[in-house]
């Protein structure tokens, strides 16, 4: 709470700069993409946990506190193993691709009730060679998520619009057709028609390398959070 009342005085962007991620963490992911096999990655993972592990570990631990001054109620846990970075190792158990490792590294910032095991909206960052974004939102909930979150468009209109007027465009995949029970007229039907409802932002290899890029982190993921905050009253969830 000290923290976080701290940050409210306190702006993001005066936060002190340190450099995480480097040309390394990059030219690793690059590398892994021309060498997706056991042998090669045993060989490398010390690599692995120099360039890639242990910076970003240390990018989630320095992101706790701002990620806390824009909501406490989403967790940046740093741990290695059943925090916010996923796992370089693929599920390869029902994929026709059998290489044994993402060439691209996550971590994924989610709402403290997601650990309850229900549909909650989040923030992320993926960083891969020439596609690395942040994003927020909520990405393929459960039917009955998604129908809370479409009634409250439909019951809320002047929220919705807010959320709209606020410059964060929010997208995902979309129904070909108005989702059954909703007026095919209504004003925001392109709106309810939304599967995932996410906003995102792209950046450079330049900007995830340079000492400001966890400010810059920080100062989208509070612009991104019209919808999030939106989705979270739908769902009942604290801000």
């Amino acid at each position: 709470m000290l923290i976080r009342l701290a940050l409210l005085y306190y702006p993001i962007r005066a936060m002190p700069k340190t450099q995480h991620f480097s040309p390394e963490t990059f030219k690793f992911l690059e590398d892994l993409k021309r060498n997706n096999n056991r042998d090669w990655f045993a060989a490398n993972k010390q690599r692995y946990e120099s360039a890639v592990r242990d910076p970003f570990l240390k990018f989630i631990a320095d992101f706790a506190p701002l990620l806390h001054g824009i909501s406490a109620s989403f967790t940046a846990d740093p741990r290695p193993s059943g925090g916010s970075l996923f796992r370089i190792y693929r599920d390869i158990r029902f994929s026709h691709d059998k290489s044994p490792y993402k060439t691209h590294v996550a971590a994924h910032f989610p709402h403290v009730d997601a650990s309850k095991g229900v549909s909650t909206p989040g923030f992320y960052l993926h960083l891969e060679p020439e596609s690395s974004f942040a994003a927020a939102g909520i990405w393929r909930p459960d039917a009955q998520t998604l129908m809370r979150i479409r009634s409250a468009i439909v019951e809320r209109p002047a929220d919705w619009r807010l959320v709209r007027r606020s410059k964060v465009n929010v997208e995902g995949e979309k129904l070909s057709r108005p989702p059954r029970g909703f007026d095919p007229e209504h004003p925001f039907i392109e709106d309810l028609k939304l599967k995932d409802f996410v906003t995102s932002v792209r950046f450079s290899e330049k900007q995830v390398c340079s000492p400001k890029f966890i400010v810059d982190f920080a100062a989208n993921c509070k612009k991104m959070t019209p919808p999030l905050r939106f989705i979270a009253a739908s769902l009942d969830l604290d801000w």
